[in-house]
């Protein structure tokens, strides 16, 4: 079996990292030459645009996957017109196009904070005072990691939010004052089989995923169950196939959801060692017609990211249970270049792990 990637980034390399296990082939297409999957597998590096490069690419491969959603649209339009191209059309389109996503969620009776589309300056005031300061502007498309995006607090700010964003289509959302943020991430293939992880508590900080902790500390089994419950109407709705992540706040007691990403996602990495099957296997399994790995813990997990530099290995691996992922890629400020994840069996011994691997990450 041979699957193609679109994408060549570190979700592509620890696809293939689980896929290899598995006897599955890989080839990938990334318009970078020097994209982290390089070092491990065939990389063709063509413009997404490149129909002949794109049709080389297909070449014998089974099935097509995605591993970030700013893939042109027309890409995967062109590649599923000849392979099949899991997760489905759909779901990219929707998760490209953040008043698509919220739409999707009201159908669904999925809560979302207040929003509103903006195409103009006078769009934005109508829809301040509807919502009520804060509120958040964003662009609709290609915002990750905190960018694309401006906080209005004060209506003074106005002007200046609209000057700095417009040109693009945006969407403006009611600021969410949350207790915590969580993720959950379900997996599901072609027979409507599904297996769910449970939520996992996430911090961010600048609008970088920095930290995620499983079991979320902060979570009763009934917010659980209903972050898993939302996460399977989208996939029923969707006629899902392969990992889906979906982003939510946590506020006084009740869930709003945030945003999905229709691929294996960076709140996910810690079920590398702290799952039986990790998203990453989970979601080959789906796209291929495999039967789905369960999805128990292995104990008490805290993934941290690694970003802007890499630690002093000896510092990490000193650390007892830490894993360390480090994806290829040369440092710069605000990159993800690895991650690292512990595993306890305590919430004590956890907590002194994680106090240790902060100390290492800080090393270089």
């Amino acid at each position: 079996m041979r699957v193609g990637v679109l994408g060549g980034g570190q979700l592509g390399r620890m696809l293939a990292l689980a896929g290899y296990q598995l006897g599955i082939e890989f080839r990938f297409f990334d318009p970078n030459s020097g994209a982290p999957v390089g070092q491990i597998g065939e990389l063709v590096a063509e413009k997404y645009s490149d129909h002949r490069a794109l049709k080389r690419f297909l070449n014998g491969v089974d099935v097509v996957t995605y591993e970030f959603e700013s893939i042109p649209l027309s890409t995967v339009q062109f590649v599923a017109e000849r392979v099949k191209v899991f997760p489905p059309v759909e779901a990219l389109e929707t998760a490209q196009d953040r008043l698509l996503e919220k739409q999707l969620f009201e159908t669904l009776h999925i809560p979302t904070p207040l929003f509103a589309p903006v195409d103009s300056l006078e769009d934005l005031e109508t829809a301040i005072s509807r919502i009520g300061l804060p509120v958040v502007l964003k662009t609709r498309r290609l915002g990750y990691d905190g960018k694309g995006q401006v906080i209005i607090r004060e209506s003074s700010s106005v002007d200046e939010a609209w000057k700095q964003l417009s040109g693009s289509p945006l969407i403006v959302e009611e600021y969410v004052s949350f207790q915590h943020e969580l993720s959950v991430i379900g997996a599901r293939d072609g027979s409507g089989q599904e297996v769910f992880y449970p939520p996992v508590e996430n911090v961010h900080r600048e609008g970088i995923l920095r930290k995620s902790t499983v079991p979320a500390p902060n979570v009763t089994p009934e917010i659980s169950a209903r972050a898993i419950d939302y996460c399977r109407r989208l996939m029923e709705r969707l006629d899902y196939v392969g990992v889906l992540a979906l982003e939510l706040f946590s506020v006084d007691g009740t869930l709003l959801a945030n945003e999905m990403a229709p691929r294996v996602h960076n709140s996910g990495h810690w079920t590398i060692e702290g799952a039986e099957t990790s998203q990453f296997e989970n979601h080959l399994r789906a796209v291929l017609a495999l039967p789905l790995g369960p999805t128990r813990l292995r104990g008490r997990s805290v993934m941290l990211n690694i970003i802007g530099h890499l630690p002093r290995l000896e510092d990490v691996l000193a650390v007892d249970g830490a894993h360390l992922h480090l994806y290829g890629k040369a440092p710069t400020e605000r990159r993800k270049v690895g991650h690292v994840t512990l595993v306890a069996q305590t919430p004590e011994a956890l907590d002194r792990g994680t106090e240790q691997l902060l100390r290492a990450l800080e090393s270089e």
